[in-house]
């Protein structure tokens, strides 16, 4: 049975709610129509789309090396600057290649590209026509997003941005945080941008309200959690199209996959339970009541520990990858949201929501190295590998840059 759902009031505000839901069942929902095809291309040309290449780069790269110097336990975190503008941020993640891409909130409807330095590369907005990129049965000329997470392909030439709701001719009412089984939200899409000219180059379709997104090291599969249709959609990188749904439960969010991308774990926040997914034969397995409302889950570069924040019980989990056995547990602050990883995997970074702070843990014992104060908020993290920076998104307009050398 799962626990109390994790429900929020509508995105426009930052504030997320946790409401208690009775809910029962696994609810599987067919794949959304149309495909991710590139019809009406001049149109798309016209508006300033690159012809894209859909063959994924299949050489496992992982991220740089961390700068030399001390191992990331033996730092410490400095505030460097911060970053306000014309934004919301939901989420931040850098691509440990000197971009970092910030996800504003849905009424904002833009992505932010900033360099490791801090530098805006540009404002990307989340328009696009439908009908050029080959979903033909939306007839409208104009239709907008609402980005929330954003995942890197292996060699970072792709970016890959989820949309919380479409908006436009055709889809009706938009998404919300606390959808029930039998919900009349329509699906969403997921768009490419091309790291290099920082424009949306392809289109695809995926469930209700999709939220995480994760590519496998492998470039094989882009993998999407939907919150409102209870389940992860499958996209086969080489053509842009999902293959497969699998059913989750209420409220799937973060994924995290195994570096040799066997194994993609799934944390399903309106449950104690984590999903493993065999990603030879996309069959399901589960690690039950890991803790109460599991949201966000990172892997150790070796692949043998997860961590993952428990926002109802305001605390982080270690977990052994191969069983499910909880290994710990550690307070950090109230309603814990987002976390990273250090390259060195020997760091974790959460944000606190509630606590208006950022807690720094030694991954090996669970301990607190430091917690630093935030802007309202915080709500995205991110480790950048580039420069060994921590970057933290603020719901309430800011991105606040950490030095930790």
């Amino acid at each position: 049975m799962p626990s109390a759902a994790p429900c929020a009031s509508r995105r426009r505000r930052p504030l997320f709610l946790v409401a208690a839901l009775g809910l029962a069942g696994l609810v599987a929902l067919s794949a959304c129509g149309g495909s991710s095809g590139r019809g009406g291309a001049a149109s798309a040309a016209a508006a300033g789309a690159t012809t894209p290449d859909t063959t994924p780069d299949t050489t496992p790269i992982g991220p740089p090396p961390a700068p030399p110097g001390p191992p990331t336990t033996d730092r410490t975190m400095a505030l460097a600057q911060k970053i306000a503008g014309d934004i919301s941020p939901k989420s931040v993640v850098a691509s440990g290649r000197g971009l970092v891409f910030a996800q504003n909130m849905m009424y904002k409807h833009t992505v932010t590209v900033y360099g490791s330095d801090g530098s805006l590369k540009s404002t990307i907005p989340d328009t696009v026509n439908l009908a050029d990129w080959g979903f033909t049965q939306y007839t409208g000329t104009r239709y907008q997003g609402a980005p929330v997470e954003v995942a890197f392909a292996p060699d970072g030439a792709h970016a890959y941005v989820t949309n919380y709701s479409m908006y436009g001719k055709g889809f009706g009412p938009e998404g919300n945080d606390s959808c029930l089984k039998n919900n009349k939200i329509d699906s969403s899409f997921v768009y490419r941008i091309d790291t290099t000219t920082l424009a949306i180059d392809q289109v695809i379709a995926v469930g209700k309200v999709p939220k995480y997104v994760a590519v496998t090291p492998d470039g094989r599969y882009l993998l999407v959690t939907n919150w409102c249709s209870y389940d992860m959609s499958v996209v086969d990188m080489a053509t842009g199209k999902e293959i497969k749904r699998i059913p989750l439960g209420p409220y799937p969010r973060g994924i995290a996959v195994a570096p040799d991308s066997s194994t993609a774990y799934v944390a399903v926040m309106g449950t104690s339970d984590m999903a493993r997914i065999d990603l030879g034969d996309l069959s399901t397995s589960w690690f039950r009541g890991v803790g109460s409302g599991p949201r966000h889950v990172v892997i150790s570069p070796d692949g043998s520990t997860l961590y993952a924040t428990l926002n109802s019980e305001g605390k982080v989990v270690k977990i052994d990858a191969a069983t499910g056995k909880v290994i710990s547990k550690v307070a950090t602050g109230k309603a814990p949201r987002s976390m990273t990883i250090s390259t060195d995997g020997l760091s974790l970074y959460v944000v606190n929501y509630e606590s208006d702070t950022v807690t720094k843990l030694r991954a090996s014992d669970m301990s607190v190295v430091q917690t630093v104060p935030t802007n309202h908020n915080p709500i995205g993290i991110t480790y950048d590998a580039a420069t060994g920076d921590v970057w933290v998104a603020c719901y309430t307009g800011t991105i606040m840059v950490f030095t930790d050398r």
